[in-house]
């Protein structure tokens, strides 16, 4: 299994949740744990995810997340799970 973490943070509106999951859905992504929370004016998701089944290499999917999160002035990054857990070990 191929695990991973998604952020999302961008300006509160409407459809955010809806955006990112969708776009994660239609490269066969796998939610598997999800938190989210508005920070004053702020939206902020967190994910975990399986990405085994993803259809693009790991780098190209990182890529298009960032390029479309930027069309919906978001931030939406996706890091590999032992990465993750490596730089931020408490």
């Amino acid at each position: 299994m191929t695990r991973a973490i998604v952020t999302v943070l961008g300006k509160d509106r409407v459809g955010i949740m809806s955006f990112a999951c969708t776009l994660l859905a239609q490269h066969n992504i796998n939610i598997l744990d999800i938190s989210q929370t508005i920070l004053q004016d702020y939206f902020t998701m967190v994910m975990l995810v399986d990405a085994t089944g993803c259809d693009l290499p790991f780098a190209e999917l990182a890529t298009l997340l960032e390029n479309q999160g930027k069309t919906r002035d978001l931030a939406i990054h996706i890091q590999r799970e032992d990465l993750f857990n490596a730089m931020h070990r408490i």
